[in-house]
């Protein structure tokens, strides 16, 4: 595939349109834009990265085979979420009858060692900590950028905020965290 794909700019709309009649690059566009916010929701709501992985992949080929049914299609977002939504707590209702955690009891290995979990912990309180200290728009800039993975120009639509302003909230909002952490460095 081409490193820039002609598409990558096109509105969810337009490629959901272009998916639907069976365009695959379309789709694939749709997938990369939306698959890292869907990861980290799934990641979320079941508790597991590798599940969530599943569930996302699993969510995005039923997307793909029910493009048609999506009357709204600038509303695609909201729609692969409820899809991951109902596979996400079908994974969590068969768990209840599945699985014996008694019978399982894996070693850790050093990466999931008792202090390991502790530091890691700890960091994130302390990265939460000073995300809470950030002004509500550098905060939201930062979250949407680092965790969602959007674009400067989505933030901007989704904060109603200039493109221009988002970068300069982010270049503060990084700025200050960098700081902020300098212990953990």
């Amino acid at each position: 595939m081409d490193d820039v794909n002609p598409l990558s700019d096109a509105e969810d709309a337009t490629l959901v349109v272009r998916a639907a009649d069976g365009d695959v690059r379309a789709f694939e566009v749709l997938a990369r834009r939306h698959g890292p916010l869907m990861r980290v929701y799934a990641a979320k709501m079941l508790g597991s990265t590798l599940e969530s992985d599943d569930v996302v992949q699993e969510s995005f080929l039923t997307a793909w085979r029910r493009l048609s049914d999506l009357e709204t299609p600038a509303r695609f977002r909201p729609w692969v979420t409820q899809i991951i939504t109902r596979r996400a707590l079908d994974r969590i209702r068969s768990r209840r009858h599945h699985d014996d955690v008694d019978a399982v009891d894996p070693a850790a290995d050093a990466v999931r060692s008792p202090e390991r979990i502790v530091e890691a912990r700890l960091q994130l309180d302390a990265v939460w900590e000073a995300l809470d200290k950030l002004p509500e728009d550098q905060r939201r800039c930062w979250l949407l950028r680092e965790t969602a993975g959007y674009s400067y120009q989505e933030i901007g639509e989704a904060l109603g905020l200039p493109t221009s302003t988002v970068r300069g909230l982010l270049a503060r909002a990084r700025r200050f965290l960098l700081q902020e952490m300098e212990a953990w460095r």
